[in-house]
């Protein structure tokens, strides 16, 4: 897998983490509170923040029919209406030019995810970066191919999508014009179980795909997305909020500004930690070596003593003669006089 450049930002394993922000329905229909959201995320050191572009209307139908109810008691939004849901959590399309103004105005990248195809050109008619695809629209193939047309790099949250699914969702994107492409590992569950997060399924994808993966996270804290980094993730993508207990659609899984920063810090470390297959000390251990143990006179030691238990020590530093010498000097003359704690080496066994 290459890297790819999005904007002036490098994503790939020779980069730090690609940290997204996603605000979704967070705002809770304040324009000033998602101003806000954009200033919080920038002062974390986030590298983007993602919105998301729909209305109910495009998105759903007005219907009281069961088919467009949510009737799932683990869900957060069981019994609601899906065109009530997403009336509440749209993003004003009157208010995007002036978030992502904000954004830049801040020095954080900015972009959305267009959940049609109406989305992907107002979206397009603002000049974001990227374009991402949900995890339940992954297989809309129409719509990926319209946000792929557009030749700006692609982020899709695979979800519960199949090899074959997210083959044909790749392929597609590929054939409509889309040479960067990033898949997101994503369990589409709100909030998920770290359990169901399977992150060993990241290295696989990439191999799959020949592309660059990441996290979509809906998991509570920052230690999934941590632990995706060592398993090889470029993008972390997490829902952020001002503050958990003021509510919202996305709130339950939202990280807060504190846990948002620290995830920026964490990623990076476990970015760094990953290294190479080495063993050995690094350069920075050499110091080190001092405080293993080696063999040391005990006491003088008179040239053609015997060696032994009572005049021989193991013992701190480690700048002697290693222990594994140490019955081989056993019941053996000294060859000459050594004082005591004198470094001993292979001219004496």
């Amino acid at each position: 897998m290459s890297s790819i450049k999005i904007a002036d930002r490098l994503i790939g394993q020779d980069a730090e983490p690609f940290i997204i922000a996603e605000m979704s329905g967070n705002h809770n229909g304040s324009k000033e509170r998602a101003l806000e959201i954009v200033r919080a995320a920038a002062q974390c050191g986030v590298d983007c923040l993602k919105f998301q572009t729909y209305t109910a209307d495009t998105l759903t139908l007005d219907s009281d029919l069961d088919d467009f109810v949510i009737r799932d008691d683990k869900s957060l939004w069981n019994g609601r209406r899906l065109h009530d849901l997403y009336q509440e959590a749209h993003t004003p399309w009157d208010w995007h030019a002036d978030l992502f103004a904000a954004a830049a105005e801040h020095g954080v990248m900015a972009f959305s995810t267009p959940f049609d195809e109406t989305a992907v050109d107002f979206l397009d008619s603002l000049g974001v970066p990227m374009f991402k695809i949900a995890s339940f629209e992954l297989t809309h193939l129409p719509l990926i191919a319209k946000a792929a047309a557009t030749g700006k790099p692609l982020i899709m949250s695979t979800g519960m999508g199949t090899i074959d699914e997210i083959e044909e969702a790749v392929t597609t994107a590929r054939s409509a014009g889309a040479n960067d492409i990033v898949l997101l590992k994503c369990t589409s569950q709100y909030p998920a179980d770290a359990s169901d997060a399977n992150l060993m399924t990241i290295p696989d994808m990439a191999r799959r795909f020949g592309v660059q993966v990441g996290l979509s996270d809906h998991t509570a804290g920052t230690g999934v997305a941590v632990a995706a980094v060592v398993h090889g993730a470029t993008v972390i993508e997490k829902h952020f909020t001002l503050s958990r207990a003021e509510g919202g659609v996305d709130s339950a899984f939202s990280l807060e500004p504190w846990e948002m920063k620290l995830l920026k810090e964490e990623t990076r470390r476990a970015w760094l930690s990953r290294g190479a297959v080495h063993y050995g000390g690094t350069e920075n251990e050499k110091n080190s070596r001092a405080f293993r143990q080696s063999i040391y006179p005990s006491q003088d030691i008179q040239e053609g003593e015997i060696f032994s238990r009572a005049n021989l020590k193991i013992c701190r530093p480690g700048t002697s003669l290693e222990p594994r010498h140490f019955a081989g000097l056993l019941g053996k003359p000294a060859r000459r006089a050594i004082g005591k704690g004198e470094r001993l080496t292979l001219d004496d066994l």
